[in-house]
Order: structure tokens, then sequence, then C-alpha cells
């Protein structure tokens, strides 16, 4: 059945952020990747509004497909950049809702990272080859072991071992029906979810504290590059520019302030406490937090309190949280 433009824009301007268009033109990559990620943050689902009449002229082309040569698809910098944010925001999203497993930073994290820049390869008409994506991120996992940080290198080289890795997807003889097509996306977004609903459910204030870290960490971050932090508030700044103009533009501002504010404070309580655990000052030095957490650590281990293991246990591991919250935001700090 040939597609039509009007129906496209319609489904573009209802259903855009989760990939209804895409459904509906047959890109199934496109819309797991925008239901995954609202629509490319948003950025990409606005950027889509000038390539629509072509990606039905292709939907509409009944010609059988061409075999590619062997050359790989010429190199895109605007999918690179895209593999590199999706990687990190998969990866987040399993320091979130899949940190409490074992082996995470060795196994669930590197294999998160690497499906989300699979995810954009598969965008189109190319992709990359999936072995050598994960094989990458595996390999790169050991890199700051236990950090959030270690999700950047594991983002950048997947990315760049899948755009070594690209080529042209093979044809197709046969096309699915929209039910198998459905059903296979709903279980892409179910295996996403569904950890994240899990943790949310059940462990609410943990969520909303690798919530909050995850945010924290991605402010850091952004202080290493001042100019991918421009970049990236670009959207929000010509949006606010327009919402301005239409007089609506001050509550969401507003509403913006508060989030900024909820994770500040947020993170300012969890210091709070850390200090609180460490017998200290707020505020004080790197030397005092060190001397604190070596006596606290050699006072309540396990292994010097077997006649209450339990109550050992619990202090331990609450020393060992404290020390991290307060750690952490040094380290991100630049030299």
């Amino acid at each position: 059945m040939a597609k039509r433009l009007l129906v496209t824009y319609a489904l573009w301007a209802l259903g855009g952020p989760v990939g209804l268009h895409h459904v509906y033109l047959g890109r199934d990559s496109h819309a797991l990747l925008w239901m995954l990620t609202l629509g490319g943050f948003g950025v990409g689902w606005l950027w889509e509004f000038w390539q629509l009449p072509g990606w039905v002229a292709r939907a509409n082309d009944a010609r059988e497909p061409q075999p590619r040569g062997p050359e790989p698809p010429a190199l895109s910098p605007v999918r690179f950049f895209g593999q590199v944010l999706v990687g990190i925001y998969f990866g987040l999203v399993a320091l979130i809702g899949l940190s409490s497993l074992a082996g995470f930073y060795l196994l669930a994290l590197p294999l998160a990272v690497g499906l989300g820049v699979h995810v954009v390869s598969s965008v189109g008409d190319q992709t990359a080859d999936l072995r050598s994506t994960l094989v990458a991120a595996f390999l790169t996992s050991p890199v700051l072991y236990g950090r959030a940080l270690a999700i950047l290198p594991i983002s950048l080289t997947a990315s760049v071992t899948a755009q070594r890795c690209r080529r042209y997807k093979p044809c197709r003889s046969t096309r699915e029906t929209l039910r198998a097509r459905l059903y296979r996306l709903g279980l892409a977004y179910l295996a996403f979810t569904a950890p994240l609903a899990c943790c949310a459910f059940c462990h609410t204030a943990a969520t909303a504290r690798y919530v909050a870290d995850a945010v924290g960490t991605g402010l850091a971050w952004l202080r290493f590059f001042p100019t991918l932090e421009q970049l990236l508030l670009l959207p929000y700044r010509a949006w606010r520019l327009l919402a301005e103009g239409a007089g609506f533009a001050a509550g969401s501002f507003q509403e913006w302030e508060k989030v900024y504010e909820f994770v500040q404070s947020f993170q300012s309580e969890r210091q709070q406490l850390a200090y609180q655990v460490l017998g200290l000052r707020d505020g004080a030095p790197v030397e005092e937090i060190h001397k604190s957490y070596r006596e606290l650590v050699k006072l309540w281990h396990p292994d010097h309190n077997r006649h209450r293991a339990e109550e050992a246990e619990r202090r331990f591991i609450e020393v060992q949280a404290a020390y991290e919250t307060l750690m952490q935001p040094r380290k991100a700090k630049p030299a």
C-alpha cells in the first residue's frame, strides 16, 4: 500500500517522539531508537521535518533494491555523534536499573552501551557488525572500573568500532507483517524499560539516588566539553525564544529551574548525610575525609566484628557509600 505524505506528517506531529511515522514507513530501527530516546531527545524529531518527503518517496519505490557494492557507506559525523550520545544514554539507564547486579561494570554496562551504539548504527539503510561493537565495549569496560565515568570511554570505543565496521543492510526479498514488527518492537521496548520499572516500584529511594547521580555525572561531563554543552542547549534555547513569543515560556522555565534545584538539593542532602556518617563537619577537607574513612573502615570491617556481623556489614557499607559520595565530585573536577 502506498504511503501518503500527509499521513506521515500527521503521525510525525502526533506521535513523532515515539516513532509512529517510522513504523508507518517501515523504518523499524529508527522507530525503536525514537521510542527509547523520545525522538532523539527531541532534537532528532524536529530535524526530521525536512526529510519526510524523501523517506515517503523511498518507501513508495516499488523497484527491487539494487545490491550494493563492497564499498562501505560514507562516514557520517552526525551518526557517530549519535552513537556516542545514545551509548552514554543506554549506559546511564543501565546504571539506574541494573547497577545492583554482580559484575555490572564488566557485563551489564558494556552490553547496554554496545547495544545503544548498535541501535544508532542500524538506522536507515546501513548497519554495523554487532559482535565487533560488543567486543570493543567489553574490552574497554575495565577502564575506570566501578566509576560512572567508565561509560564515556566504552561508548567512544564502541562507536569508533561501529564506524569502522559499517556496511549496507542486505536486501530483503519479503517484508514482515505489521503484527510481527510491532511484536519485535514491543519486546525490545520492554527489555529496555522493565529494569527501570522494577527499580522505580521496588526500590524508589535507590532509584531517585541513581537518577540524581546520573544527572550529576552528566553535568560533570559537560564541564569538560563547554562547546558540547552549548550545542545541546541550542534546541532548548530556540524553543524558549519561540515560547516567549507565544507568552507561556515563563512557567516552563520555572519548572526547569525546579527540576534543577531538586537535583542539587538531593545531592546536597546526600553530602550532608555522608559527612554525618563519617563523623565530620560539613565542608571538611580531603585529608580529614581520608583519615576518618580509614579509621571507620578498620573499626567496622566484618572480619573484626564477627560477634555483630550484620551491624558491622551495614555500617561498613554506609562508610563506603559516604566516602564515595564525598570523593566523586572532587574526582570529576578538572585539574
